[in-house]
């Protein structure tokens, strides 16, 4: 791959947007960090914690956002991205989000109502938003938006526009941030694939092809 075709497949191919991404920190922020991430997937789930710890010490200088990109071997993580969407609807996003992530293992449509109740949703909206499949076309569009990123597993982190290679953990990602901070952008060679459920970038699986449309 030359060196133009690899810059451009690790640059993120849909800007962050205000009004459509989710997002915590400021919009003048130093550092934007968007995650494509999967509720269901055990390795989001291990970069959760040291994503929180990121954004308690950068406060201000990071805006983190974070995309929807469910993978079709975990059976609830699409339902779960679109329980947070209902979620959003009534501006718990982000209540919604710590809650699934820290119940990976309980992701069932009672445990969904459970986890809205407990953070003050209106259930029977939350439930008829489900059943009605309303938010299907946003998290979709999230997936395709990562297709044309060249993401492949999850999580996969951005650093301001840039695809992360490195692994997933806290010292990585803040080195990895810290760089940028300090305007060096860093091109690790070796990439720690134990960290991410991923496939090779050059044969991505049919459901992802779908989505490059």
């Amino acid at each position: 791959m030359s060196s133009m075709q690899r810059s451009s497949a690790l640059n993120l191919s849909t800007p962050v947007n205000e009004e459509q991404d989710h997002m915590l920190g400021p919009a003048d922020a130093t550092i934007t960090l968007v995650e494509y991430g999967d509720f269901e997937c055990p390795f989001c789930g291990r970069s959760y914690p040291a994503v929180r710890r990121i954004r308690g010490e950068l406060r201000d200088r990071l805006r983190f956002v974070f995309r929807h990109f469910p993978r079709p071997e975990h059976p609830h993580a699409r339902h779960a991205a679109q329980a947070a969407e209902a979620a959003s609807a009534q501006g718990r996003f982000w209540e919604m989000h710590d809650q699934l992530f820290e119940h990976q293992d309980a992701l069932t449509d009672n445990d969904l109502a459970h986890y809205a109740a407990d953070i003050g949703l209106d259930i029977e909206r939350f439930q008829r938003d489900l059943t009605s499949h309303m938010y299907v076309e946003r998290v979709q569009r999230d997936i395709q938006s990562g297709a044309r990123s060249d993401v492949h597993g999850t999580p996969t982190f951005f650093i301001n526009g840039v695809k992360h290679e490195g692994p997933d953990t806290f010292e990585d990602l803040m080195n990895a941030i810290q760089q940028q901070l300090r305007g060096a952008v860093a091109s690790p060679d070796v990439v720690d694939e134990a960290s991410r459920e991923s496939f090779p970038a050059s044969d991505p699986p049919g459901w992802i092809r779908e989505n490059l449309g």
